[in-house]
């Protein structure tokens, strides 16, 4: 009785043989394999998701917008008109530099441009936006990143005629450069606080 019964609880042969060939799989070099390549497969997914999120990141600190302000014909004009009146008032002497002056700066409105790209301010040419050369008061580029520049200043906030900076790039000491506001006030006004920080003027109206 009690070897049927034992016959009875003990597994087929057929059952043992599998149990045997599953023990041995398991602890076989296959199975250690297999594992390694599951891990290297997290691994590799915790990269990508790692990667696709420095992407993302890397992504939001995107070169900033090229600015332009629009051209501006104030000032040329009224030298123009005040050369006029002072033609026909009779003041020949003082009309003629007034006149020129004011033709210059309307050429120049026409063609001369303000460029500020992600990192400096540059002069360019025309509608092409050429490159100006070099500067023929001071030399080099006119070219000067905004991480130079010292100081700058908007005269006069209600009627910009003349905008100034300082800047280090062109000698270590600072170097000044005065130009004629023949640009939209307001829009230089903004791109210079945006690029180069606040000015001690107060907002163009």
């Amino acid at each position: 009785m009690a070897s049927a019964l034992l016959a009875i609880l003990q597994p087929p042969p057929q059952n043992r043989r599998v149990g045997e060939a599953t023990r041995e799989l398991n602890g076989s070099t296959f199975s250690g394999r297999l594992m390694t390549c599951r891990n290297s497969i997290r691994r590799g997914d915790s990269r990508i998701i790692s990667a696709a999120l420095l992407g993302r990141r890397s992504g939001r600190t995107a070169k900033r917008k090229t600015l332009i302000p629009d051209p501006d014909y104030r000032i040329p004009v009224v030298l123009l008109g005040s050369a006029g009146g002072l033609v026909y008032s009779g003041n020949l002497i003082p009309a003629v530099p007034v006149g020129l002056l004011g033709l210059l700066l309307l050429v120049q409105t026409t063609r001369v441009r303000f460029v500020f790209d992600d990192e400096a301010l540059e002069v360019k040419v025309g509608e092409e936006l050429r490159e100006s050369g070099e500067n023929v008061f001071v030399g080099g580029k006119n070219r000067w990143k905004y991480s130079t520049f010292v100081n700058w200043e908007l005269w006069w906030p209600n009627f910009p005629i003349l905008v100034y900076f300082k800047e280090t790039q062109t000698k270590p000491e600072g170097q000044i450069h005065f130009f004629p506001v023949i640009f939209n006030g307001k829009q230089l006004y903004d791109a210079m606080v945006e690029r180069a920080g606040p000015s001690k003027t107060s907002r163009p109206k």
